[in-house]
């Protein structure tokens, strides 16, 4: 098997990220990772010059992989308001498999509570993304409050991955999608509808 070339250093981010995500970053050693990739230490040290390069290549990746999820959950055709709840219909189904662990910025987060530290940085920046994303959601729905909302949301959806990581598959986190949208109802009332009713004529 190469230790060499894009090969050996994918098996040793692979390897790396399923450690990582079911254990944490500080629980998980240089030596444990390069024995299930079957690389050697110097292999690993060429590819990624220390734990913390690794880390953040973990977490890049796993952030191409939220947005990825993210954007497979909306449906652009659909009305803004709809697109907020499918984000929160998506999470609650994530939050529940039982293959969700939580989520790997937060653990990140408070593994390296350093502001600093390359971890925590990039913890918070894909956070902030996603923060980002939902108030600019919000603003197209048309909530009155489009950073209160997104805040709030962001909240539900935190909340859910740490449920999940809290308690397992059975876990509040069922209540994700209800709780987005009674948050979503507040600050984007339901327009209603009476299919039966005509419009008013002009005389």
């Amino acid at each position: 098997m190469s230790t060499l070339g894009p090969a050996a250093r994918d098996r040793i981010l692979d390897t790396a990220a399923a450690l990582f995500y079911e254990h944490g970053y500080q629980a998980v050693g240089v030596d444990l990772i390069v024995e299930r990739a079957a690389v050697a230490k110097t292999t690993l040290y060429r590819h990624f010059p220390s734990k913390d390069d690794l880390i953040v290549a973990y977490l890049q990746r796993a952030n191409d992989d939220f947005w990825a999820w993210f954007d497979a959950s909306v449906d652009r055709a659909a009305p803004p308001r709809d697109q907020l709840v499918a984000v929160f219909d998506a999470i609650e189904r994530l939050a529940t498999s039982p293959a969700c662990l939580g989520c790997a910025f937060q653990v990140s987060a408070a593994e390296f509570p350093d502001p600093a530290h390359p971890g925590h940085a990039t913890a918070r920046a894909h956070k902030e993304a996603v923060r980002d994303r939902l108030r600019g959601l919000a603003v197209v729905a048309g909530a009155a409050n489009p950073g209160a909302l997104g805040d709030a949301l962001l909240l539900v959806m935190d909340g859910a991955f740490a449920a999940a990581r809290m308690y397992g598959p059975t876990s509040p986190a069922a209540q994700a999608a209800s709780a987005a949208r009674a948050v979503i109802d507040t600050h984007v009332p339901v327009r209603p509808r009476h299919p039966g009713q005509r419009p008013a004529r002009e005389t």
